[in-house]
């Protein structure tokens, strides 16, 4: 068997600049993982891509023989692992083209947010990126983007101005407003399931510094409070100032600063573009709200921009939900009740943020796309670490149990916060019923035979 299989992969071979790998083969575990540790592929060819052609060859391998393709970049935003077909590693195509003039950057599927925001910053510009720098810029914003920035300037989404990418037929296509419009709606904001994208043109944003970084509480004295007086305070905040609050448990490690150490800790995290001594006034309330066990708000250069959430960079298993929510946020009954739920005592860890949205988020961009629910001002998140697999469905029960006291009948949902598997229904919900039904009509148009069955169709191929 093997040996028809190499026999078949020759012409494959000889098509790509990159490797081509197979189970078992020196390499192939390790181009396999990504990022969620806690889930791998496990395909029957891995394609380790270097180039455009490199990709479209894969595709047209796999389209020849029916089989199911899926794309990882640095494996983020991964929602269900393939257990066969083609996967294509994306994570070498790194290349990085800034026009400052026309403030755009062109970006390969296997640039990282850190690389993109250290070489426009080159420029004095920036892009409106996310909260962890390792995350691949393209299945980020394919799934929309929420960023540090998103209140000023929207969702990544919105600033895309071109993309290549690889359909099902295996051509290489450019999709631009103009040149093909309704696949230009379909991948900025649908997720993914249209095609492979080797590269993408997005704008950028006249960025050098900011105002922000984060106020630490200890939350086992005033989560609630923190809560209560953030929400009230996002009211009245210009749409210059993104902000998000995080309660977490810290774990009782000599790894970790010793004021830190052990303790429930509520965190505000604040991104603001205007001058310095509007921040500082803006600030004061939240500082005012207790005892700070850290405070790390000031001015800095935006290539300091991932100290605001200060992320783990070190591979895990995790699994995360959320929900959006209108302009009453969250009630009193909720602020009480969602934190009990997901608090120290919980039966795993739990990572629980609230993210404030509005400002441009809510506009419509210049040419309109897949990004749905633009009416949300609040989105609820929870997320955990899950370091054995057979701890999974206790871990989303659990979720769902953090999340009941703001899930409505109806709820929507962000896709870029939704990591492992997911309901049908919870990913239904990530677009209203006209868009999910006009993606659809793109699928079957681009892609009748299902070949991206392993793209996840909301999140994108981080």
């Amino acid at each position: 068997m093997r040996t028809r299989t190499l026999a078949r992969l020759e012409s494959l071979r000889d098509a790509v600049r990159g490797s081509v790998l197979l189970p078992g083969d020196a390499g192939y575990d390790q181009e396999r993982t990504g990022f969620q540790s806690g889930d791998r592929h496990g395909p029957d060819v891995l394609v380790a891509a270097r180039t455009p052609e490199d990709v479209r060859a894969a595709v047209d391998h796999a389209r020849r023989r029916g089989m199911p393709l899926a794309v990882q970049a640095t494996g983020h935003g991964l929602r269900a692992a393939v257990r066969e077909g083609v996967l294509v590693g994306t994570r070498r195509m790194t290349g990085i083209r800034i026009d400052a003039a026309a403030r755009t950057a062109w970006v390969e599927p296997g640039v990282r947010a850190g690389d993109l925001v250290a070489a426009a910053a080159r420029h004095g510009l920036a892009p409106v990126n996310g909260s962890a720098p390792g995350v691949g810029v393209v299945g980020y914003t394919l799934g929309g983007g929420v960023g540090l920035l998103g209140r000023e300037f929207g969702y990544a989404a919105d600033l895309v101005r071109r993309l290549d990418v690889v359909t099902a037929d295996a051509r290489l296509r450019r999709v631009t407003a103009e040149r093909c419009p309704d696949l230009f709606w379909g991948l900025r904001g649908g997720g993914g399931g249209l095609g492979a994208v080797t590269g993408l043109e997005l704008g950028l944003v006249p960025v050098e510094r900011f105002f922000g970084g984060r106020l630490v509480f200890d939350g086992g004295q005033v989560a609630e409070e923190v809560l209560r007086t953030w929400q009230e305070w996002t009211r009245s905040v210009p749409d210059t100032l993104t902000s998000a609050v995080t309660l977490l448990p810290m774990p009782d490690l000599p790894a970790v600063p010793a004021a830190l150490r052990g303790r429930y800790l509520a965190q505000v995290h604040l991104a603001f573009t205007g001058p310095r001594e509007e921040g500082e006034r803006l600030v004061r309330p939240l500082r005012e709200i207790g005892a700070l066990l850290v405070d790390e708000v000031r001015e800095r250069p935006y290539t300091e921009c991932a100290t605001v959430f200060s992320e783990p960079e070190t591979p895990h298993a995790y699994r995360s939900s959320n929900v959006l929510l209108g302009a009453a946020g969250l009630d009193d009954g909720a602020r009480r009740a969602v934190p009990a739920e997901a608090g120290p005592s919980a039966a795993a860890m739990c990572v629980l943020g609230v993210r404030h949205l509005g400002g441009a988020f809510s506009r419509p961009p210049e040419v309109p796309n897949a990004v749905d629910h633009r009416d949300a001002r609040y989105l609820v998140y929870v997320l955990s670490p899950v370091p054995e697999p057979d701890r999974d469905g206790a871990v989303r029960s659990l979720h769902a149990r953090v999340l009941a006291p703001v899930t409505g009948p109806a709820p929507a949902r962000s896709g870029n916060f939704l990591h492992g598997p997911q309901e049908p229904a919870t990913l239904r919900s990530v677009h209203g019923d006209e868009t999910a039904a006009r993606l659809e009509r793109l699928r079957s148009a681009y892609d009748p035979q299902g070949l991206f069955r392993g793209i996840g169709r909301f999140a994108g191929p981080g």
